[in-house]
């Protein structure tokens, strides 16, 4: 950068940089709008940073992001834990917290097989998923992984490495999404669609 720009500026720049989705336009919007911005502002949002590293960990039992071990969905008894859904990521858990509609609990393997990436089953939470289905509790095992090449290779291990346990190995349904036109849809999500179809009640 040029030398007209601060170190320190240009160092948040490049720390901005480096996060998911922000590329060097936002990074310098952002340095020169904390910049403009109270330095209360710029205070608490480095407190709030400081405190997510200091105060959150990750559960115990389901591997969410908490700040309580066992998290407060491992820890409510009103949800069942016969039921248990495995997901990719910690936003996954959000987004199906969302619907309302489940309520069992959670097994988050923080990413999804990929080869491309290094990433095996030895790098995820997949042991541990094992050996809670071992414990006895668990009677259905919802595979909620997304639905791409590594979400469904990913599945398709577990499924091999869940099944001789005995417990229900369920999927997500596919298809098509509420809104969507068929002339957009990829192979393999009206293969999904065309598999899942069902009687019209």
């Amino acid at each position: 950068m040029s030398k007209a720009v601060p170190e320190s500026v240009t160092q948040l720049i490049d720390e901005f940089s480096r996060l998911p989705g922000i590329g060097p336009k936002t990074a310098s919007r952002l340095t020169y709008y904390l910049l403009r911005s109270p330095d209360e502002q710029a205070e608490s949002l480095a407190q709030a940073l400081h405190e997510l590293k200091a105060r959150t960990r990750f559960c115990s039992i389901c591997f969410n992001i908490t700040e309580a071990d066992p998290c407060p969905i491992c820890s409510d008894t009103e949800r069942d834990a016969a039921t248990l859904c495995v997901v990719e990521e910690p936003l996954d858990v959000l987004a199906i917290e969302r619907t309302r509609e489940y309520r069992g609990r959670y097994h988050v393997l923080h990413g999804a097989i990929s080869p491309v990436e290094g990433i095996g089953p030895e790098n995820l939470r997949i042991r541990e998923l094992v050996e809670r289905v071992r414990g006895g509790l668990v009677r259905e095992v919802i595979l909620a992984t997304n639905p791409s090449l590594e979400g469904e290779a990913t599945a398709m291990y577990l499924q091999r490495q869940l099944a001789p346990l005995g417990v229900r190995v369920t999927r997500l349904a596919r298809g098509l999404p509420m809104g969507g036109d068929l002339e957009y849809a990829d192979e393999v999500t009206l293969t999904r669609a065309l598999e899942g179809r069902r009687e019209m009640n």
